[in-house]
């Protein structure tokens, strides 16, 4: 048989939810197959018929993990193990998504029944303050709230809050999954037709139109009174429940730069 330590730099999984039990160190399953294949390897060449206790050890691991999500996981005192293939990609978008379902799959395993998927810090801070969660309950999942929603028809909770800049909730209003810039623009047509649609005149609808950002074309909303924010949040909504399960309830919220709330639509419980 063969037996993993977690050595110095790598966590320990102290919560359900994760393919590792509670207790064990945080070496994932496709990485523990491949030591002892290979360990398994070198035994019948060398005639060898004992067993093996492998430890694992990452340089400042236990530093470096403080900027990951792990603790948010409940893996505590350094880094993961993970891999499916052996090969390693920098910046792997992969990997992050599958930190976005792990996060999940740990808040539904802890009988977590509202969390909140968040673009970045300051939309963080602003559902964290609103509903005093736990860290267990938000999501960071950056650009990638694609990768939220589909996970949610597979695992489902039952309220969900996504929260973000209000130029990112106007590409989900818009359909997009991948808010990332590379993947998506800011659509100041449609910007201009829903403030239209909310009685803007025309020289409003061609300001948005010449702005250089969302901000921009919402502060000249603001001006006029029309609650452009709250529109394009609830068009999120309707992109968000044709994809999650009806079981579900979602709200979004949109944030200005400074983290204040500018739009919001949707209930929970």
């Amino acid at each position: 048989g063969i037996e993993f330590y977690a050595g110095e730099g790598v966590g320990l999984v102290t919560r359900k939810g994760l393919s590792i039990a509670p207790n064990q160190p945080a070496i994932n399953p496709v990485p523990r197959l491949m030591i002892q294949q290979h360990l398994q390897q070198l035994a019948n060449e060398q005639g060898y018929i004992g067993g093996f206790a492998v430890t694992l050890s990452i340089k400042n691991g236990e530093q470096l993990a403080l900027k990951t999500m792990n603790p948010r996981l409940g893996i505590i005192g350094g880094l993961s193990i993970l891999g499916t293939t052996g090969i390693v990609r920098p910046f792997s978008c992969s990997a992050y998504i599958a930190s976005i379902h792990q996060g999940i799959d740990v808040a539904r395993a802890n009988h977590i029944e509202h969390i909140a998927a968040c673009t970045g810090s300051a939309s963080e801070a602003m559902i964290r303050a609103q509903y005093q969660l736990s860290d267990m309950a938000l999501i960071e999942m950056g650009d990638f709230v694609g990768a939220v929603l589909k996970h949610l028809k597979k695992a489902p909770i039952p309220n969900i809050s996504i929260v973000g800049g209000f130029g990112k909730i106007s590409k989900l209003a818009a359909g997009h999954l991948d808010l990332h810039s590379r993947k998506s623009s800011i659509d100041l047509t449609f910007l201009a037709k829903i403030a239209g649609e909310l009685g803007a005149n025309k020289t409003l609808e061609m300001q948005i139109l010449q702005c250089n950002t969302s901000v921009e074309a919402l502060q000249y909303c603001q001006q006029q009174e029309i609650n452009l924010a709250d529109a394009v949040c609830n068009l999120a909504l309707q992109k968000v429940n044709s994809i999650i399960p009806k079981q579900c309830l979602c709200e979004i919220w949109a944030i200005n730069r400074a983290g204040d709330v500018v739009g919001h639509a949707g209930s929970i419980r």
